[in-house]
């Protein structure tokens, strides 16, 4: 259960996507309880309003979606709203299914009711798999700044992470603010995120998205997907109007999002003509969308690197297009990149070792052909869909076997 599936646009719709259809083809029988479609804006897809639960077979996975009112993500109160809606709806719709164990996509604050409902109170193993460490990053973000906020989303994070049978991390930096959560070492297992290798491949620039942009002549500088608080974008700003004299460079931003209107706005006020904004695309088009950079960026505030790893990153790597990235130093993205010797790695919040970097690439095409074709073979060898999909049958087939031996 988790909030996004395909067709949303969530970041992490792709992923359960393709683990559930994974996990199929492996010859295990999938329900998904999930939300409508919604995501970025909070407003619910047309073609999913005017019922509660949704129900339908998609390539052999069963998906129950439940419906939400449309809101604005902007206001946390309306959020939540959505949140209760689904955990209301994934209860109702899950307490007749035929399950062996329960698969529950962080955060509490979207699934704690069916976590409980549907695992603890049914006595089935629950792996509890945290792509966020909350509440640290909603603190860090701003969104949750009353103690009695703070308090009550740190009592329902414990609650699932102590009730869960196995924790699952995509990367090693989680353990530190798990650990302070109560998580014990031996209760986590780490899987890292996973990519469509074959959806996304190293294409051509030229393309009907290059079309769309009209940026054929440009070194580009891409930004591709959710514009948020968490990233610290404003400084992929100031880098366009440090490079404003290099007239054959262009900063495209796609994608939408909370922090996008006031993005834009800013934009606009420096009159930075070197930087373009392009809706949301379908997910058919994310590899004709990557293929049109010569350089991607991942970037993060500074102190949000141990929080998340942004699964952008691998299709990036997926795409062949070397990735600049600006993340703490100890984070795992920033140790990921420098493994697989896949981009260039600045410290977060310095825009102008942000624009030498893109300088450094822009002249020297060996290096972001090296780069980029380092990035896809480690994808392919580390982060395939098949790969994630043998890991996790593993993973679930241990967590039904603790808790038999546990109970």
């Amino acid at each position: 259960m988790g909030a996004n599936y395909e067709p949303d646009l969530g970041p992490s719709a792709p992923l359960f996507t393709m683990l559930s259809e994974g996990l199929v083809q492996r010859g295990h029988h999938v329900t998904v309880l999930t939300m409508v479609p919604h995501y970025p804006s909070g407003r619910v897809s047309s073609a999913f309003r005017g019922k509660w639960i949704w129900r339908s077979s998609e390539n052999g996975v069963e998906v129950i979606r439940i419906g939400l009112p449309s809101v604005n993500r902007d206001h946390l109160a309306q959020r939540l709203l959505q949140f209760i809606c689904y955990q209301l709806g994934a209860t109702f719709a899950g307490i007749g299914q035929q399950y062996d164990i329960v698969l529950a996509a962080s955060s509490s604050l979207s699934v704690w009711l069916p976590f409980f409902g549907l695992g603890v109170l049914k006595r089935k193993p629950v792996v509890y798999s945290v792509y966020d460490v909350y509440p640290d990053v909603g603190i860090k973000l701003g969104i949750f700044k009353h103690k009695p906020v703070i308090s009550a989303i740190t009592s329902l994070e414990r609650s699932c992470l102590s009730n869960s049978t196995i924790v699952h991390i995509i990367s090693d930096s989680f353990r530190p603010g798990l650990h302070a959560l109560g998580v014990p070492e031996s209760k986590m297992v780490l899987i890292y995120p996973w990519v469509d290798t074959d959806l996304i491949f190293p294409l051509p620039k030229l393309n009907s998205f290059a079309q769309v942009i009209n940026r054929d002549d440009k070194f580009v500088v891409e930004y591709a997907g959710n514009i948020g608080l968490s990233q610290g974008l404003e400084n992929i700003l100031t880098s366009a109007e440090i490079l404003s004299d290099q007239k054959d460079i262009q900063f495209i931003f796609v994608g939408d999002g909370a922090g996008r209107e006031v993005l834009q706005s800013q934009s606009e006020e420096r009159q930075l003509t070197n930087v373009q904004f392009v809706p949301f695309q379908p997910r058919e088009k994310l590899p004709e969308v990557l293929a049109c950079a010569d350089v991607s960026l991942v970037i993060l505030r500074r102190g949000f690197g141990s929080d998340s790893l942004p699964s952008k990153t691998f299709s990036i790597m997926a795409s062949g297009r070397p990735i600049l990235i600006s993340v703490d130093k100890e984070s795992e993205t920033y140790k990921l990149v420098k493994r697989a010797d896949a981009g260039l790695c600045v410290q977060p919040e310095d825009p102008s070792k942000l624009a030498e970097a893109i300088l450094v690439l822009k002249h020297d095409k060996a290096l972001c052909e090296r780069l980029g074709h380092n990035g896809r073979i480690w994808a392919e060898q580390h982060h395939s869909p098949q790969y994630a999909a043998e890991q996790f049958e593993q993973l679930l087939l241990t967590a039904i076997a603790v808790y038999k031996g546990r109970h």
